[in-house]
């Protein structure tokens, strides 16, 4: 069965996270509509993005060179490494424009569902880093979630024997967050976090 070349962009388009077929069907006619100022510059943004980012051997970050701008900094701090879940994470911490040290991305957390087992995170690499550069903290950045909290204890599991200065994000209330409008789990964070 032949797919028209306007209903296989839709079908691409949708596919991508945060898009349903609605909002495809919308970004497809808005770029057949609009080539010239539209379609073809992101064609070529496409192609040169496919053909030049690469991963950091480094760090696993996403970026036009291997090792990434952050790792070649010389104006950040080497002896502390933020532990990541992925790139997305590095990118929000990033927009905060307050961490100054390097990275490092696991690749994901522990996940039963998804099929994310210890073998398949960075760990192996993390700790290699540690010990090759004279890491003296390492900042374990992961989400609030159970996965995610169960991820940092078995990193934390792999680094105990080294002498690295381990922390992690504070959770708790969020900025302008109303406690009514909470849920309990992070109140109880919020409480056992408290300064």
């Amino acid at each position: 069965m032949h797919i028209s070349p306007l209903d296989d962009l839709v079908r691409r388009l949708s596919s991508l996270p945060g898009l349903g077929t609605r909002s495809a069907r919308r970004i497809a006619l808005h770029l057949i509509e609009r080539k010239d100022p539209s379609l073809r510059p992101l064609i070529a943004s496409l192609t040169k993005a496919c053909e030049t980012i690469t991963t950091c051997a480094e760090c696993g970050n996403l970026d036009h060179s291997d090792p990434c701008g952050i790792c070649r900094d010389h104006g950040r701090d080497h002896s502390v490494i933020c532990v990541v879940a992925n790139v997305a994470d590095l990118w929000a911490i990033e927009r905060t424009r307050t961490f100054k040290g390097l990275y490092h991305v696991l690749g994901g957390i522990l996940s039963a569902v998804d099929g994310v087992r210890v073998e398949n995170l960075t760990i192996p690499h993390l700790v290699a880093r540690i010990k090759q550069h004279n890491v003296a903290e390492v900042i374990l950045a992961l989400s609030a979630t159970v996965e995610a909290q169960a991820t940092c204890h078995v990193v934390m599991d792999h680094l105990v024997a080294l002498s690295v200065k381990i922390t992690r994000l504070s959770q708790g209330v969020p900025v302008g967050g109303e406690l009514d409008y909470l849920d309990d789990g992070t109140i109880k964070a919020a409480l056992k976090a408290r300064g």
